[in-house]
């Protein structure tokens, strides 16, 4: 299953940051069993939206280049506080090093001001053609609904 945690990217500067928002709602499936009677945003997935947050700001900035990112590491890696339904997560993240296969970000959460998570990701990228030529065409698939998704969770100059 795949979750999409980025709503919306409210600030976005290609090759430095960018801010999101994950909305939290009650009617989220994982939510009913994480915890019974508690139910929190689970700490796998604030990372998930630090991953992706991050993930869109490395797209953008190489203009959706590569088909495939992916968390190679997560480091000094803190939870804060909870993220509850009818709750915002909004998340920061900023590029700390661009190198030619990975990218190092520092990422945080917050939760009505408050930090809710913390870490320093390296994540990779690639074109699956790199591994297999015969994939081409699913990179091409691949870009082309990064792009459609991107222009739906961010209306700024570059949409």
């Amino acid at each position: 299953m795949k979750f999409s945690l980025v709503d919306r990217i409210i600030a976005l500067e290609a090759g430095k940051s960018i801010t999101t928002v994950k909305n939290v709602s009650l009617a989220e499936e994982y939510l009913q069993d994480h915890f019974p009677g508690f139910p929190v945003l689970p700490g796998v997935m604030m990372v998930e939206s630090l991953v992706q947050a991050s993930a869109w700001l490395l797209r953008h900035t190489e203009d959706f280049r590569f088909s495939t990112i992916t968390l190679k590491q997560a480091k000094a890696l803190k939870f804060n506080n909870f993220v509850t339904p009818g709750k915002s997560l909004t998340v920061t993240s900023t590029i700390h090093k661009l190198e030619e296969t990975e990218c190092t970000f520092k990422g945080e959460g917050t939760v009505d001001g408050l930090s809710a998570v913390s870490a320093r990701i390296v994540l990779q990228r690639i074109n699956l053609r790199d591994r297999n030529p015969n994939l081409g065409k699913t990179d091409e698939l691949l870009i082309t609904r990064l792009r459609e998704q991107f222009s739906q969770i961010w209306s700024g100059p570059s949409a």
